[in-house]
């Protein structure tokens, strides 16, 4: 039994960094200035030269060293760790302010608000039409 440990595939790592960003292969390429084609050949790759990586690192808000230890593991850590520290008192986020309203009833208030202008309106028009 071998105790080599496999070598990080860095192309994935940035590949799965892009994705958890949200980001797309063609907004990564257009950050550091190449093509989509060039992304997808860079996450296929299981190395990528430094100067490279740098500006990639840079483009997904990261640094270097995060791309080259990404591990699945670290980001279900991360996540379950924010879960749990988050609380009632706030967190980074939320910072202890909870809305006293339901945000629905305000879209359906603003709704109701743009139909009443509307009608409005075009009872305006009508006027103008019957004096003509």
């Amino acid at each position: 039994m071998s105790t080599e440990t496999k070598p990080k595939h860095i192309g994935r790592n940035i590949s799965r960094i892009r994705e958890l960003r949200g980001m797309k292969q063609g907004a990564l390429a257009d950050a550091i200035g190449t093509s989509q084609q060039t992304i997808s050949g860079i996450e296929t790759s299981e190395t990528v030269d430094f100067e490279k990586l740098v500006q990639i690192a840079k483009a997904l808000g990261v640094t270097v060293e995060a791309i080259e230890n990404f591990t699945e593991e670290s980001v279900f850590n991360f996540f379950n760790n924010f879960y749990d520290n988050s609380s009632s008192q706030g967190n980074s986020f939320n910072q202890g302010m909870n809305a006293t309203f339901n945000p629905l009833d305000k879209v359906v208030e603003l709704y109701e608000r743009l139909v009443q202008a509307e009608k409005d309106k075009v009872e305006y028009l009508e006027k103008l039409m019957k004096l003509k």
